[in-house]
């Protein structure tokens, strides 16, 4: 089975377009591939980046613009008008928190983790779903309640959330997140990372491309210290 780390930013915009190529990769590679959720603040404080960032270019109302040409280009995209206009989300830093708390109630935070498909579904079908909220329906996802909101059908209740978010567990692993994406080098959202870090691909990059590494890993026998072709 091919690992793959998948780091992101929930209030990413390429990684809300690039959702339906993880899904797509999901379903052809079903029971080949383990895909872990991983977290990166590139959005941790908006107003700097945004607000500040973008102020010769008209602040957040400039960027909503540029979200909105950049998902014209996308079907499969429902951006909301008043992402980043009406709603503007100051921090990722409660929703990642907020999923890793989810995560660990799945038991998937563990170093010796079981690849359990059930669990993974939940937590993958959460974090689009989080992404869905903010960008289709403007919600302010860095809002707790919101987010409580959202965990509706996964049967997790509210309290062991809460209890994993209180405790610290849930900053725990979001560290160790942004820790591995130091030591891989991965430099923005969405990133996948290959073969215990020897490959990444960032941003948007065609599914053809995804599927082609992968097919290439799972073809070659790995030998220890052997040069990869792809």
């Amino acid at each position: 089975m091919i690992t793959i780390d998948y780091f992101s930013d929930v209030l990413c915009v390429w990684a809300y377009g690039g959702q339906i190529r993880l899904d797509e990769l999901q379903r052809e590679f079903a029971g080949e591939i383990l895909v872990r959720q991983r977290f990166m603040p590139l959005f941790a404080d908006t107003q700097t980046r945004i607000g500040e960032g973008w102020k010769d270019k008209d602040g957040f109302e400039g960027f909503a613009r540029q979200m909105q040409e950049v998902c014209e280009r996308w079907e499969h995209t429902r951006l909301h008008p008043g992402v980043w206009t009406d709603c503007r989300p100051p921090s990722c830093t409660t929703s990642h928190v907020f999923l890793k708390a989810v995560s660990l109630c799945l038991g998937l935070e563990r170093a010796d983790e079981d690849p359990n498909p059930e669990a993974r579904g939940v937590l993958d079908k959460l974090v689009a779903q989080t992404r869905t909220a903010f960008f289709e329906q403007a919600k302010d996802i860095s809002s707790l309640p919101v987010l409580l909101e959202l965990l509706g059908a996964t049967g997790i209740p509210v309290a062991s959330v809460m209890e994993m978010m209180e405790n610290g567990e849930a900053y725990a692993a979001l560290h160790r997140d942004e820790q591995l994406a130091k030591g891989y080098g991965v430099l923005g959202s969405p990133t996948y990372v290959f073969n215990d870090g020897r490959q990444l691909l960032y941003g948007n990059v065609g599914y053809r491309i995804i599927a082609s590494n992968l097919r290439e890993l799972m073809s070659s026998k790995h030998v220890e210290g052997e040069p990869s072709w792809c």
